[in-house]
């Protein structure tokens, strides 16, 4: 059972939900023989400095979304309810999200599992009263200092008015930008529905198109739902965090994480 999260005076339940499905190219070797959460990040695979944040978040009983080598996951991890996204070559993070789409209807929260984050930063999240609600680092352009495998170009870019969201994509400029998504989002019951909705109404128009930048719909992303959402009038919120988050997509970032991140982090 997930636990029950206080929003706006009601209990609602907050199902957090992993999405790891693919493999992680960009880590070369480090992926040969196991999945991309498994890459260690000082004396803790980067699933398990996911799963404590978690914990210490108060959630619980987490979905995880496999793909690549999901039979080794399941068995290190027995803990975890398992949803399978088999197609996961062929498919991308907002079509692996919907493979647990069962298990969003009372209210969740999602997460990417190839990043490194604090709990407060979920908590954040949580305690917001917005019905959509993204976690935002407006630090950003100081972790892509030493990124040149990962330019500021591939940022999934936010730019807000107080702390609504008005536009979110990779396209924006970067001194227009407030910050950078993180990978985690919240959603009340109200939201759930609201994505769910626009997920199948788009689903139905562009599966087997071309959707948003040039991406097809197969292949999409998380935020370019998101932007589709917003562009209809949809109300979309951010709670921000100056640092307290590091995501490893490259050989490069994993090599910073492991020197800043125990460092700053560690037990």
């Amino acid at each position: 059972m997930a636990i029950l999260i206080p929003r706006q005076g009601e209990m609602d339940i907050v199902q957090p939900i992993i999405i790891g499905a693919g493999r992680g190219s960009r880590l070369n070797a480090l992926t040969d023989e196991q999945p991309k959460c498994y890459a260690p990040i000082g004396n803790r695979r980067i699933l398990d400095w996911l799963l404590d944040a978690l914990r210490e978040a108060d959630l619980s009983a987490p979905v995880f979304i496999g793909g690549y080598r999901i039979e080794q996951i399941r068995t290190d991890y027995p803990e975890l309810d398992f949803r399978h996204n088999a197609d996961w070559p062929n498919n991308n993070i907002l079509a692996s999200l919907f493979y647990a789409e069962a298990d969003m209807d009372a209210g969740f929260l999602c997460s990417y599992s190839d990043i490194l984050y604090r709990p407060s930063v979920v908590q954040r999240a949580l305690t917001h009263p917005g019905d959509i609600v993204l976690c935002v680092d407006t630090e950003w352009r100081a972790r892509y200092v030493d990124r040149s495998q990962h330019p500021e170009d591939d940022a999934e870019k936010v730019i807000a008015d107080g702390d609504r969201i008005v536009r979110i994509e990779r396209s924006i400029g970067s001194e227009q930008a407030n910050g950078e998504y993180i990978g985690v989002a919240c959603f009340n019951d109200r939201g759930a529905r609201a994505l769910c909705d626009y997920y199948h109404q788009s689903r139905a128009a562009f599966a087997g198109s071309i959707w948003r930048d040039g991406t097809s719909f197969e292949k999409a992303y998380l935020i370019h739902l998101f932007q589709y959402m917003i562009e209809d009038g949809v109300d979309v919120r951010m709670v921000t965090t100056d640092g307290e988050y590091m995501e490893i997509d490259t050989e490069e970032d994993y090599a910073l994480a492991n020197v800043r991140w125990p460092q700053e982090y560690g037990d």
